[in-house]
């Protein structure tokens, strides 16, 4: 399906080491962000307490808030939950207090307020817990890493593999750098949706990436320089990547805008995914692919080995 055809092929090899330029440049800030400020962790990867609270009215979430700072919980995280009577307190570790202490207190406090507020769920997580989390999700980013890596290498051809996966992690650091920078807070959602990113940036770059196989293998592109081959088979792929980004974006955007706050970090995370997923698959992945070297005969030779190892 196709919304519009674009005669002429766009010339984007022209312009890919100014774009690499500015990728780099982005790539860097967001690197010098993360080793200067870090992240923002919640409290799933630091540590502290976690409450449900539930009001026979809709919640004032200021005045919750407020009582939190008069607790000394600043910036504690206060967010509706469900519905607009239940509310979700992130709280982090106060030295000296046991989590059922903390809890007391919070209630106390919330009852100023208003008396109806009524306690539904306590859960304390510990700061080796956290730890655990943030190593384990180090870990999965790695293996999904090296799943892409192998998988576009037995698929195309390990330059395409190299070049999907930086053009990934491109995505995954400046996604991390958005949140460093600006102090989002960073949590295990926010963590699925970077892995969730991965994967969608991954699928994007198949899809060109299966596009300039297929004009490499195509008589008509025989003796046509490299650049003009990956201009054309991005060209040809643009009104499928319009449709699937917009409507997924749409999708996400409806979860930005009235997810609440509970949604509000995920939705941005894949907002921000999306948008230099496009980016890279097209302006990252190909140019390296390009500049490593890629050529008909790669790809042919790949094919000629898939068979007789299929044949044998």
């Amino acid at each position: 399906m196709e919304f519009f055809r674009i005669k002429r092929d766009i010339p984007f090899m022209r312009r890919a080491l100014v774009f690499n330029v500015i990728s780099l440049i982005t790539f860097l800030v967001a690197v010098g962000s993360l080793a200067t400020k870090g992240l923002n962790f919640g409290v799933d990867f630091t540590g502290g307490t976690v409450m449900e609270v539930s009001y026979p009215q809709p919640a004032n979430l200021d005045q919750i808030r407020d009582a939190m700072t008069r607790l000394g919980f600043a910036d504690a995280s206060v967010q509706n939950f469900g519905t607009s009577k239940d509310v979700l307190l992130r709280l982090p570790v106060k030295s000296g207090l046991t989590g059922a202490q903390l809890s007391e207190q919070v209630m106390d406090e919330l009852h100023k307020g208003d008396p109806s507020a009524e306690r539904r769920r306590v859960e304390f997580v510990g700061p080796q817990v956290g730890r655990e989390l943030f190593a384990n999700g180090a870990l999965a980013l790695l293996f999904v890493s090296i799943g892409i890596v192998v998988y576009l290498w037995l698929r195309f051809e390990w330059k395409f593999g190299v070049a999907a996966i930086i053009a990934n992690l491109h995505d995954v650091v400046i996604i991390l750098g958005c949140f460093s920078i600006f102090q989002w807070e960073f949590s295990l959602t926010v963590l699925a949706a970077v892995l969730a990113i991965l994967g969608y940036s991954v699928n994007e770059s198949v899809v060109v990436f299966d596009r300039i196989r297929e004009n490499f293998r195509n008589r008509k592109f025989r003796g046509t320089p490299v650049p003009q081959v990956i201009d054309n088979a991005i060209t040809r792929t643009m009104s499928r990547t319009i449709i699937t980004h917009g409507c997924t974006q749409l999708m996400v955007t409806s979860m930005l805008i009235f997810g609440g706050a509970t949604l509000h970090y995920f939705a941005l995370a894949l907002t921000i995914g999306i948008l230099f997923g496009i980016y890279s698959s097209v302006l990252v992945a190909s140019p390296i692919v390009m500049w490593l070297g890629v050529s008909r005969e790669d790809l042919v030779k790949a094919e000629v080995k898939r068979e007789a190892g299929g044949a044998a």
